[in-house]
């Protein structure tokens, strides 16, 4: 009976197919050194930044933040930082214009969101505002440091879009005559204005000025006719017999009391009577302007040289006019 029990245990033990032989790490050295094939070692990354989404865009914010420190630091050392509200005021305006937001996606190599975009113009911002301060205080060399850094985002067109909405300056010809446009509506008006020649006459040897001491001349006063302003080779008051429309044309002048200090030729073209009149004052006020620049200020406050942009709205399809409607019938 006992033999037949250790026969039954000795069949029930599963051996294993193959023994784990136990090799000291020591005799591992050796094979090791045999090994045809090292691991790869992967080179490291040459930004911080590598294994993030926009490592171009996180790099540039990067650079942006240690300029900015480092200008800081630099104005502080110089006892130029902080500066008082009253000395940042009087520092000369610096007109940057970045490039857009689609021009600086490409310069980053990723789409630029709205967020992230400002994030870039205002540091681009807060160093516009170190360089007016180190160039107004005459460090050179840091203010041409910075100006490096800034030309990086500053757009091709810049003077393009600086220059745009300013009013081109009216330069008078060799016989002193202004050439200027005055628009209004769909009419159109190209003048051209010289000033009168003032004559002057002999005086008399027992009259009041020659007895005092005077000059011998005096000038005389230019007559003030109405024929003075010729629109289409026609004279004012012939081309608008509207008083109305007159006054609209001499208004410029009597506003500047220059009304017969000027010979006026003007060509008009399209729209009514009120369109070139409204244009023909737009573009005498534009040449009075030209003729005495101190007028500038005060004809731009009372919108004198302002183009009046309202035009004539459109008629809409199906309605006789621009808002009249047709009576409505239910049958």
């Amino acid at each position: 009976m006992n033999i037949l029990r250790q026969q039954l245990r000795s069949s029930a033990i599963v051996r294993p197919l193959h023994r784990t032989v136990y090799i000291p790490p020591s005799q591992l050295a050796s094979v090791q050194s045999y090994n045809p094939r090292p691991p790869r070692q992967k080179p490291a990354p040459e930004s911080p930044n590598f294994y993030t989404a926009r490592p171009v865009y996180y790099d540039q914010v990067a650079s942006l933040e240690k300029a900015i420190a480092t200008t800081r630091n630099s104005l502080k050392n110089l006892h130029l930082l902080p500066l008082p509200d009253f000395a940042r005021q009087s520092l000369p305006l610096l007109h940057p214009v970045w490039k857009s937001q689609v021009e600086m996606a490409k310069d980053f190599q990723d789409k630029l969101t709205t967020t992230r975009y400002r994030r870039v113009t205002r540091y681009l911002n807060q160093l516009n505002d170190y360089h007016r301060i180190a160039e107004t205080a005459g460090h050179l060399t840091l203010a041409s440091g910075i100006r490096n850094i800034i030309e990086l985002f500053e757009s091709g067109n810049k003077a393009a879009m600086l220059a745009r909405g300013k009013r081109k300056k009216v330069v008078l010809d060799e016989y002193g005559r202004s050439y200027t446009i005055g628009k209004r509506k769909t009419s159109s008006a190209r003048v051209w204005m010289i000033p009168i020649q003032e004559s002057v006459q002999k005086l008399a040897a027992d009259s009041p000025e020659a007895l005092l001491g005077l000059d011998g001349v005096r000038p005389r006063k230019p007559k003030v006719t109405p024929a003075t302003i010729l629109v289409n080779n026609i004279p004012l008051n012939e081309y608008f017999p509207i008083p109305a429309d007159r006054e609209r044309v001499t208004r410029p002048l009597n506003v500047a009391g220059a009304l017969g200090a000027y010979n006026i030729f003007a060509l008009v073209r399209g729209g009514g009577t009120t369109g070139q009149s409204d244009a023909l004052g737009h573009g005498i006020a534009k040449g009075i302007v030209a003729h005495n620049p101190d007028l500038e200020t005060f004809f731009r406050r009372s919108k004198l040289t302002r183009r009046d942009p309202r035009m004539v709205e459109r008629k809409k399809t199906g309605l006789p006019k621009a808002r009249k409607r047709y009576t409505w019938v239910k049958r």
